[in-house]
């Protein structure tokens, strides 16, 4: 099976790679590395073609009202090089919860980009991750000031980047869902809870203070963000951690 890996050499896509090709698969990277460019449409339909299956990992640069436009493009660029090449499975992975959470741009614009693959004209997959541990880091530095770090105490399900690749790869390399998948991490932490984790881990001073105003995911309502009925990856947080 030849499959066209879109954002390919990503933190997801360059493992979602070596995987299939493990699997014995011919899993081809793309990104603009490789002079693919998903918004000008430059090299996509030579990226694309003699694929029996895309998965577009490629991602919006921005989290503001700029990402629809973002996604719309690009996946009026790839659906419709696709289709010209007779791709017969195209795959996204998304984020679990995505469509309960209207008040970030962000998350209505990879709505936007569900809802355009499944009206397109090709048979899909959608698999929906929760949060990423690789990305913690990051979301504490957003409300981090001084010897601070404020953080709602949202409920999140942290799952690891190679549990996700290894989740996108098995979808890639078996029949269309048309639907969605949900996978997620063992375990729920409350988000300001979590932060104390990683900061006592790091031998980091810094306190954390509960906020239920700081940051993207004071946005979240409830615990939409976690997966009831999503597919477990084994990995736990502070294996991950050590």
């Amino acid at each position: 099976m030849k499959v066209a890996v879109i954002g390919g050499t990503g933190l997801i896509g360059s493992q979602v790679v070596r995987n299939l090709n493990a699997a014995g698969h011919e899993a081809v990277p793309h990104s603009q590395s490789t002079r693919v460019d998903v918004i000008s449409g430059q090299g996509v339909e030579q990226a694309v073609a003699g694929a029996d299956v895309v998965v577009n990992l490629t991602n919006s640069p921005t989290f503001d009202e700029a990402s629809p436009a973002f996604f719309q493009t690009s996946m009026d660029n790839l659906l419709a090089a696709s289709h010209k090449g007779g791709v017969g499975h195209f795959v996204i992975l998304s984020i679990v919860g995505v469509d309960q959470v209207p008040q970030l741009d962000y998350y209505r614009a990879k709505v936007l980009q569900e809802d355009l693959l499944k009206a397109g004209p090709i048979p899909y997959s959608i698999v929906r991750a929760t949060q990423f541990m690789e990305f913690m880091d990051a979301v504490l530095s957003w409300t981090a000031d001084g010897d601070t770090v404020r953080l709602p105490a949202t409920p999140i399900q942290p799952i690891a980047a190679k549990d996700v690749a290894d989740a996108v790869g098995e979808v890639a390399a078996g029949a269309p869902l048309n639907g969605i998948r949900d996978i997620g991490g063992p375990e729920v932490f409350n988000l300001d809870e979590l932060g104390r984790i990683i900061l006592s881990h790091k031998g980091d001073p810094r306190t954390v203070v509960t906020d239920p105003t700081a940051g993207m995911f004071a946005a979240v309502e409830g615990d939409v963000l976690t997966g009831r009925n999503a597919h477990l990856a084994a990995t736990r947080y502070t294996d991950w951690l050590a």
